[in-house]
C-alpha cells in the first residue's frame, strides 16, 4: 500500500471564454463531466482524496453535480479561492472582482492539504498514464516536485488560440516555463497576430499538471507577499503557480522532475471544442475505459 496522495483539482473559475461554468458541463454518455473522468483515473491510479477548490457562488451548483458521484468513490474536501482571502496584514481593493490566480488557488488549499499532492485544472482531460505517472512519482519521491507535461500537438484545439505553458527541460529536470497566451497551429505571437514564431510540434508544454510536497504552501505565501506589495492594487494581476516553480527553478531550491505523457489532451476551451471532446470520450466509454464510472 503506497502512502496517501491528495489530488487537488481548481475549478474556482468561471470559462469567460467558454461562455458558462464549464466544470459541470456534460460531455459522457450519462452526463458525465470532466471532472469525473479525471478523478476516476486518479482513484485508479491511487490518489486516496480530492479537494476541491471553487467559489462560494457556484458551490450550490458544482455540489449538486459532484456529490451525486464522485463523493462516493472518493473522500471529497473543498478549499474556497475568494479575492479577499489574503495573508494577514493585507486587505483586498474594494474593486478587485479577479481571482489572484493559481497559485492563489493552490494557497487556499494550506490546512487541508498536509501530504503529497497533485494539482489538476477542473476542465482538461488529462488521460490514465498522466495520472499513473504522478501518482508513482508522488508515492517514492520525498522532496523534489514533478509536472506531467504533454506534446504540443496533442494540447491545440481548432477554435481559437490557446495558452501554454512551453517547457526548457534538460535531462529531464524542468528548466523554464515560458508562458505563451497566444499559440495556433504550432504557432505563438507576442504582438495580437502581425508575427508569428513557429514551435515543434513535439515541444512540451505545460497544462497544469504538477506535483508537490507541502512546503510548496510556504513558497507561496511569502512569494504572494512580496506579489501583494508590489501589485495588490493593479485589478487585473494575478499569481500564477508557474511563476512560483520556476522562480523556485531559478533559485536552485527545487528540482523539479518532467514526465511526459504522449496520449492526447482534451479540453473545452471553447463551445465548438465540446461537440470532439464528447466524440473521444464516448468513444473511450464505448472501448470499456470507463466501464465503473
Amino acid at each position: 500500500m503506497g502512502k496517501d496522495i491528495t489530488l487537488v483539482v481548481m475549478a474556482a473559475g468561471m470559462g469567460s471564454r467558454f461562455g458558462g461554468l464549464k466544470q459541470i458541463e456534460p460531455i459522457g454518455k450519462n452526463g458525465e463531466v470532466i471532472l469525473d473522468f479525471s478523478v476516476y483515473d486518479a482513484i485508479e491510479a491511487g490518489f486516496s482524496k480530492v479537494v476541491f477548490v471553487i467559489k462560494h457562488e457556484i458551490e450550490k451548483d458544482f455540489k449538486e453535480i459532484i456529490e451525486k458521484r464522485i463523493a462516493k468513490k472518493v473522500k471529497v474536501e473543498y478549499a474556497y479561492q475568494e479575492v479577499t482571502k489574503l495573508p494577514d496584514g493585507y486587505i483586498c481593493p474594494a474593486d478587485r472582482t479577479k481571482p489572484w490566480g493559481t497559485a492563489h488557488a493552490i494557497l487556499c488549499c494550506k490546512g487541508i492539504v498536509n501530504e503529497p499532492f497533485a494539482v489538476i485544472n477542473a476542465d482538461d482531460y488529462y488521460g490514465k498514464s498522466a495520472f499513473k505517472q504522478m501518482a508513482d512519482f508522488l508515492m517514492s519521491n520525498e522532496n523534489d516536485y514533478s509536472m506531467v507535461g504533454f506534446r504540443l500537438q496533442n494540447t491545440l484545439t481548432e477554435n481559437g488560440h490557446v495558452s501554454r505553458g512551453v517547457c526548457e527541460i534538460e535531462n529531464g529536470i524542468l528548466q523554464s516555463v515560458t508562458e505563451r497566451t497566444k499559440i495556433m497551429d504550432c504557432k505563438y505571437t507576442e504582438d495580437d497576430g502581425k508575427s508569428w514564431t513557429a514551435l515543434d510540434p513535439d515541444t512540451v508544454v505545460s497544462m497544469n499538471l504538477w506535483g508537490f510536497t507541502p512546503d510548496i504552501f510556504g513558497y507561496i505565501e511569502e512569494g504572494f507577499k512580496k506579489f501583494l506589495d508590489e501589485r495588490i492594487n493593479e485589478p487585473k494581476s494575478e499569481y500564477y503557480l508557474p511563476s512560483v516553480v520556476s522562480s523556485l527553478i531559478e533559485r536552485n531550491e527545487k528540482q523539479v522532475k518532467v514526465l511526459i505523457a504522449e496520449d492526447k489532451w482534451y479540453g473545452v476551451t471553447y463551445k465548438e471544442d465540446k461537440e470532439k471532446v464528447v466524440s473521444a470520450i464516448v468513444a473511450k466509454m464505448d472501448s470499456g475505459e470507463y466501464d465503473n464510472i
